[in-house]
């Protein structure tokens, strides 16, 4: 029976390249990321046929996740060297195709998130956004909309599906009520759109669900941008069925991520996380 073994080495910036693969995910391999900080900007920009990606990462320093936020037992982490925390980020990515610029998420918004002194490193800022895509409503994926209350990329289109969106306003208690906030301050600027839509620059809206009711994944050209489907790669690529609890459908999320990386796997993407870290790079090869 074939299965995956999964290999680290350093690459330009946050890209699992899931390449020419199929079958599913093994449960024993773990992906080692190597977290060396990144020096220049230009390590953080890579290049897919007619598209250029930019790693946007908004959180200051390194960033590890606490183990207890994982299901796994702890033989399993000592195993792959994970009893100090999972390495990780905070990040956003920014698109370039045919002349138009696609953010994907837009990080924590916090007092110390970076993301517009990332794009101030490539001479832009919220106004030279045309598109802002969201892969789900967790506050660390739509904090950088506002600052100090006010819109911050006040010429882009917003983009949601409207499951999440739907999920997060039916949610009890006011849960969803400061994303039903900061999605309001786009007024007519924000689109709904159904799964499998086409949006612009070709982007393609995926079904990712389970990590929120609506969680997307986004596919444009050979890039898959699948948000929060893996909160920590080292342990979750080569051991799919654990969760992070933060994914509010546990089963759903397994499935999902399963299913993605078959996906991605399939069509040889390059794959981008919103929490993978910083400078790792997984070639999966065929074992027969």
């Amino acid at each position: 029976m074939s299965k995956l073994k999964h290999g680290a080495a350093m690459a330009a910036f946050a890209i699992a390249a899931l390449c020419s693969c199929g079958g599913n995910a093994g449960s024993d391999g773990a992906a080692q990321a190597d977290v060396d900080s990144l020096a220049t900007r230009a390590d953080m920009t890579l290049v897919l046929d007619s598209i250029k990606v930019h790693w946007l990462k908004d959180n200051e320093g390194d960033k590890l996740m606490p183990p207890a936020l994982f299901d796994a037992p702890d033989s399993l982490m000592s195993r792959l060297g994970l009893l100090e925390g999972v390495p990780s980020s905070v990040s956003a990515f920014l698109v370039e195709c045919g002349g138009r610029r696609i953010l994907f998420d837009t990080g924590n918004g916090a007092a110390d998130s970076r993301l517009m002194a990332e794009l101030d490193s490539l001479g832009l800022d919220g106004g030279d956004i045309d598109y802002v895509m969201l892969t789900h409503l967790h506050g660390d994926h739509i904090g950088g909309m506002l600052l100090d209350g006010d819109v911050v990329f006040d010429c882009a289109e917003v983009y949601v599906a409207r499951q999440e969106y739907d999920g997060w306003r039916q949610m009890p208690d006011g849960k969803g009520a400061r994303a039903m906030e900061v999605l309001g301050r786009y007024g007519e600027r924000l689109h709904l759109f159904e799964y499998g839509d086409s949006l612009p620059c070709g982007v393609v809206a995926l079904e990712a669900s389970g990590h929120t009711p609506g969680h997307t994944a986004y596919r444009i050209g050979q890039l898959l941008v699948a948000g929060d489907l893996i909160h920590g790669v080292a342990l979750q690529l080569s051991c799919p069925d654990y969760c992070a609890s933060y994914d509010m459908d546990k089963v759903r999320a397994v499935r999902t991520r399963r299913a993605m990386m078959d996906y991605a796997c399939d069509e040889g993407l390059t794959v981008v996380g919103m929490h993978f870290p910083p400078t790792l790079y997984v070639d999966c090869l065929m074992d027969e």
